[in-house]
């Protein structure tokens, strides 16, 4: 007699040249320790891939295409990812348009969730982004929300790079329990106590709200100029 086995949970963190490391690395470092799943780093093609100081790589183990049925994915962000969604195709988001019907939850940090908008998830739906292209969200239809992580259905949205991790500790505890994600969250001592009040323009001074705009601006120009 053989014995009743559960499939692993398979969660699919996607790579692109030009992302935001920790938008990957911390959803990871969480979602390391659920049970009974299986991470797979997927890109373009398998091989390292470049963050987007060209400082850093993480090997992608396998191509978009060796991963069409993926049970949970993760969509990182980065400034590249405005120039990428306005044109509605790239290679990343072809495969979120094709995998996300058959998904348990479709996540992404950051600017991720320019992505998602540009595979045509986010139509109607409220999600968050970086503070300074969320009302940009409203492009692909969706409602610009304010929070740092955003639930709508099987979709998760969280804010800039740090919310990953928030996004993915709500994740565990959906796919399984509330004792679980506090568990890894203990584990990983995820108890943050920053030097400054300044991770929000909200709180921030608004000279440094200026400084940090007039960068992203001159970033996401820069790339427009060169797609």
């Amino acid at each position: 007699m053989t014995e009743n086995t559960v499939q692993p949970l398979s969660i699919a963190i996607a790579l692109f040249d030009r992302m935001t490391m920790l938008d990957a690395i911390g959803p990871y470092s969480v979602l390391a320790g659920l049970p009974n799943s299986e991470i797979t780093f997927v890109a373009e093609e398998p091989g390292p891939v470049m963050d987007s100081n060209g400082r850093m790589a993480v090997v992608a183990q396998a191509a978009y295409a060796d991963m069409p049925d993926p049970d949970v994915i993760v969509i990182p962000g980065g400034l590249i990812t405005v120039s990428m969604s306005r044109k509605r195709t790239h290679p990343i988001i072809d495969w979120i348009r094709r995998v996300h019907p058959g998904t348990t939850r479709t996540t992404s940090v950051c600017t991720g969730s320019q992505l998602l908008g540009a595979a045509g998830l986010l139509n109607g739906v409220p999600a968050t982004s970086h503070w300074y292209v969320r009302d940009t969200l409203s492009e692909f239809g969706a409602v610009p929300t304010d929070e740092r992580v955003v639930t709508h259905g099987r979709i998760i949205t969280a804010a800039g790079v740090s919310a990953g991790i928030d996004m993915a500790l709500q994740l565990v505890a959906d796919l399984q329990t509330d004792e679980i994600a506090q568990a890894i969250q203990l584990s990983i001592e995820y108890d943050p106590d920053p030097p400054f009040n300044a991770g929000h323009p909200r709180c921030a001074p608004p000279a440094v709200t200026d400084f940090v705009s007039a960068g992203f601006a001159g970033a996401i120009s820069s790339d427009g100029a060169e797609s």
